[in-house]
């Protein structure tokens, strides 16, 4: 039995449910659409842009008091994305500079 067919009835009730499960797990989690995306795409194939077009367009007509919740933690990542991206290309030369040590 595939993933997909596994877990179809995960989000038997459609998109509404879905846009509604994702945004629960971007609140619980603090998740960020990418890795929201990452994590249901390995039991449903669901996409990063899956995610964001759930939570940005679909989730304030079907659930207009978590929306604010989610829209809020979205809205942080993207404050902090810049930080983030920073250290990630810090961590990328600090490994690169070991490894050309090393050699």
């Amino acid at each position: 039995m595939s993933e997909k067919s596994k877990h179809s009835d995960y989000f038997s009730d459609g998109i509404c449910d879905r846009a509604v499960i994702l945004g629960r797990y971007i609140i619980e989690n603090k998740a960020t659409v990418r890795s929201c995306a990452e994590h249901f795409s390995k039991e449903l194939g669901i996409s990063k842009s899956t995610v964001h077009k759930d939570i940005s367009e679909r989730l304030p007509k079907i659930s207009p008091s978590l929306y604010p919740k989610v829209k809020e933690i979205i809205e942080e990542n993207k404050r902090e994305r810049h930080i983030r991206g920073g250290l990630a290309t810090k961590h990328k030369y600090e490994e690169l500079s070991k490894a050309k040590n090393q050699a």
